[in-house]
């Protein structure tokens, strides 16, 4: 078997830049982000596609990527944890309302699952409809899928009210 039958080039864009990769047809999009792009703020967990730390945004859907082939993505756009920040224009960033929401609630302890729960709640909050109420029931929806074994999740939970709020205020 050549390499041409077993490493594909993709293209995609990441945080919104345009990145190029060759990869073997079998490589996990976690281990393509986290080794040939250099991207490691997407933490591998139980690799099975439960505990949620590898979760990235696929076109702005939450994805567990280590379930998900990097030839899959070719051509689509994907959103780490590192691209939910902005530029300030002034060399800096701002941190996106969840980010923010974790660091003022105290939302994380060991970090290991952050990257998985910021991700998800970002999509969750934006893909929402911000006049209505935040119910407890979208709340454990979008936490759910993701296991902390430090936070008991209240910070967490906590943390979704306060990002909701600040976007509902005009943040991001």
């Amino acid at each position: 078997m050549t390499s041409v039958d077993t490493d594909r080039t993709i293209t995609l864009t990441v945080n919104g830049v345009p990145r190029e990769a060759t990869v073997p047809v079998r490589r996990l999009l976690s281990d393509a982000l986290r080794h040939d792009l250099g991207l490691t703020g997407t933490h591998v967990g139980c690799e099975h596609g439960v505990c949620g730390a590898c979760t990235v945004l696929v076109d702005g859907d939450p994805v567990r990527s280590c379930l998900l082939l990097a030839v899959q993505v070719d051509g689509h756009q994907v959103t780490t944890v590192e691209g939910l920040a902005r530029d300030d224009h002034q060399g800096g960033q701002v941190l996106h309302p969840v980010q923010e929401a974790f660091r003022e609630c105290h939302a994380l302890q060991c970090g290991f699952c952050t990257p998985g729960f910021l991700t998800t709640i970002a999509a969750g909050l934006e893909k929402r409809d911000n006049a209505a109420e935040l119910t407890e029931d979208e709340v454990d929806d979008m936490v759910g899928g993701n296991l902390c074994r430090c936070t008991g999740y209240a910070n967490i939970k906590k943390a979704v009210h306060h990002a909701n709020a600040a976007m509902r205020d005009g943040a991001r």
